[in-house]
């Protein structure tokens, strides 16, 4: 969260991604922060994926993280 707020301070557009097990920890972070930034959530775990497993889990994601790029 603080990244994404640094960089957006920064003139950059930033989107965070992160998988569903932080939902909680990223609402609250922002909550804290009085911070509402773009966050796209992939499936929990990512850690012991193959490399198809990773390309379809961001092929998944891509429109959503596009999207929030953009608005």
């Amino acid at each position: 969260m603080h990244d994404i707020r640094d960089l957006e301070g920064r003139g950059v557009v930033a989107v965070g991604i992160a998988t569903t097990e932080f939902v909680g920890a990223a609402q609250a972070q922002a909550r804290a922060l009085g911070y509402d930034p773009a966050v796209v959530f992939v499936a929990h775990p990512i850690q012991d994926r193959t490399t198809a497993e990773l390309h379809a889990l961001a092929d998944q994601a891509i429109e959503k993280i596009m999207a929030a790029l953009t608005a």
